[in-house]
Order: C-alpha cells, then structure tokens, then sequence
C-alpha cells in the first residue's frame, strides 16, 4: 500500500473533492469514524464539516489543521470494502489518529480502486497532534 499524506488549511475542500467523486458515482463513504449520523445515512460536506468543527474551534493557532491521506495499493491488488476498512482503522490507530473524527473514501475513478482518508491534526482538547516522524511511521504501516 503506498500511502500520500497531504496538509493544509482548507478541511472543506478535501471533503468537497471526495464528496465529489461520491455524488458523480465514482466513489462512496466505506466507513465515518466520531462522524455526526444523518437520518438518510448521506452526507453533504456541510454535514461533514460540522463533525470537525470542535476539534478546529479548540486550536486555531494551527494553520494546516486538514490530513488527507492517500492510500493506494498495488494495481494488480483486488481490496474488498471489509479490507480498505479495517486498513484504513488500523492505519489512523497506527499513526496516532484512531480517536479522531476521520472519513474514509473509496474512489473508482482510475483503473484501480483506492481509499481517502480526511482528519484532522487537533484533538478534541486542541492539542496539535505531532506528525513528527510521520512519513516513516506510515512506511511501517
């Protein structure tokens, strides 16, 4: 699995890009971990927003806030939903953001699927969480 970990400030926009691909039918939420529920079970990125709005309120001296997570595997891999899923919680848990709100997204838009992970970096307390070492945390994932 090859993993792309993107910051920045922007958290509406990283789920506006994946709630794209869900409403062209080129991708679906497989799993909203401290996710708001709605009562349809969809979401819009508002609703989304809404469950990070907290954590952003409780910090706002940090200004790349937004992780986007790539996760990727190999192209001639076939990943079942059950299995993007439990990677995807095993990989927050392994990187230290298994207690936040996070969305997973699966994407068919290229010849192979592929998830999207969207967090944030403070936690509920407004503590940044350290992506010191990060990048080589994930290559042991």
């Amino acid at each position: 699995m090859i993993a792309k970990i993107g910051r920045s400030g922007n958290l509406y926009g990283a789920l506006a890009y994946n709630q794209l691909k869900v409403e062209k039918e080129k991708g679906q939420i497989l799993l909203a971990n401290k996710i708001i529920e709605t009562a349809s079970g969809h979401y819009s990125v508002a609703e989304l927003a809404q469950s990070f709005a907290l954590y952003l309120a409780a910090n706002r001296n940090t200004q790349k806030h937004t992780v986007h997570i790539s996760l990727n595997p190999d192209p001639k891999d076939t990943v079942s939903d059950d299995n993007y899923r439990k990677i995807a919680e095993e990989y927050m848990l392994g990187m230290g953001y298994g207690e936040q709100p996070f969305v997973v997204f699966k994407h068919n838009d290229i010849a192979r699927s592929h998830i999207h992970i969207v967090t944030v970096c403070v936690d509920e307390e407004g503590k940044k969480i350290s992506d010191k070492f990060e990048k080589m945390q994930s290559m042991k994932m």
